[in-house]
């Protein structure tokens, strides 16, 4: 602030060369974690999660019929392959014709609420580790910052990344909050449905994600 007060004395292009200066050494810089954005209006909490590292397994067999796994007659125009993430139905759609679909039931988390629109897959993972939160660790220090992945693991047996951000179709070990909205996590799946799905997807597989 001391240096920006004499700026008036200097000649133009000498301040000019200054503020360049400054912000290229500004955006060459690390930035800080950003926090977690606030929640949409529309987010409202159906259940508690199970806390992580708890195993209730892996079949989707005990959901109500509406959430389990299934093919459905689904009209649409969309390419076979493409996935529709209904949020508000809790629904997942895996388009194989003009008239059908396997629907699969999700749970869906606070990140599942914050876009909309047209996406891909861009990586696929089996088991994977997941990262505790930071708004979960200030509430909950004792949890460890990374969980191995395998039965427990919050993230469950498959993860599918979407687009070049922490946004994915997941599995849980939870399958009682298929059909619940979370505070945690983005879309998720029995793991024998994320199973399912994921031998079946690609990287590059569309996915389009409708929030009403």
């Amino acid at each position: 602030m001391g240096r920006a007060g004499t700026a008036k004395v200097w000649t133009q292009p000498v301040c000019a060369a200054w503020i360049g200066a400054v912000l290229l050494c500004f955006c060459s810089l690390p930035l800080p974690a950003a926090p977690h954005p606030p929640a949409p209006a529309n987010f409202q909490p159906t259940m508690a999660d199970v806390p992580p590292g708890v195993d209730h397994g892996n079949s989707g067999d005990d959901l109500p019929e509406q959430f389990q796994r299934r093919a459905v007659f689904y009209r649409s125009q969309l390419p076979v392959g493409t996935i529709v993430i209904d949020v508000a139905d809790h629904h997942l759609y895996l388009i194989e014709s003009e008239t059908r679909a396997l629907r699969y039931g999700i749970g869906v988390g606070r990140d599942g609420f914050d876009r909309a629109g047209l996406t891909s897959i861009t990586r696929k993972v089996e088991w994977p580790p997941w990262q505790t939160p930071p708004d979960l660790l200030a509430r909950e220090p004792s949890l460890p910052r990374v969980i191995a992945g395998g039965p427990g693991n919050p993230l469950g047996a498959r993860a599918m990344d979407l687009g070049s951000v922490t946004y994915r179709i997941h599995g849980t070990s939870a399958p009682e909050t298929i059909g619940q909205v979370l505070m945690w996590g983005c879309f998720r799946l029995a793991n024998e449905d994320v199973i399912d799905l994921y031998d079946r997807v690609n990287i590059g597989t569309r996915v389009i994600v409708r929030q009403n």
